[in-house]
């Protein structure tokens, strides 16, 4: 059984993740007007897999019987360059990081076994996604300015696809 506050949490966290699904679509927007494509390409996956995530959180919250309240969230859409885009990329995960570990403690300190187990993944996945934006983060920077570098990189990422996570993990 899942208490009052934890499922607010939980609740909370799944609006959180859909606004990181707008956030990446957003991206994937302005990256295709840079004539980024590959970049894209890139945070549409990224889109798809934050969609998956929110409904990890709405599957979960439904199977403990908790209502789910959706809310609306201003999403930025401007954005300079293909660095600024990965350096929001990263602090934006470095944020879902803290809430994800946060609800963690919120489920030590009830004792709620069942939510402790729903969220590990995500404490596993949030490592991954951080580890993808530092590495993109560090070939940009040792790119700089080298457009012919930028392209090979965004040809790179446009190579990425959407693997949907196992059903039995959701």
């Amino acid at each position: 059984m899942i208490s009052d506050s934890m499922a607010q949490l939980l609740n909370s966290h799944l609006n959180t993740e859909h606004f990181s699904a707008q956030l990446y679509l957003s991206m994937s927007s302005a990256a295709g007007v840079m004539g980024l494509k590959g970049s894209a390409s890139w945070f549409m996956v990224q889109y798809q897999e934050e969609m998956v995530h929110c409904m990890k959180f709405y599957t979960y919250l439904s199977s403990q019987g908790v209502l789910v309240k959706l809310v609306n969230a201003d999403i930025p859409n401007e954005y300079g360059s293909m660095l600024e885009l990965f350096e929001k990329t990263l602090v934006h995960e470095q944020h879902i990081t803290k809430a994800i570990n946060r609800l963690m403690d919120q489920a030590v300190k009830e004792g709620d076994h069942a939510t402790q187990i729903f969220l590990q993944w995500f404490v596993t996945e949030q490592i991954e996604e951080e580890e993808n934006d530092r590495d993109i983060i560090g070939k940009l920077k040792l790119i700089g300015d080298n457009g012919y570098g930028r392209l090979m990189l965004d040809n790179e990422l446009g190579a990425r696809v959407f693997v949907p996570p196992p059903t039995a993990a959701a």
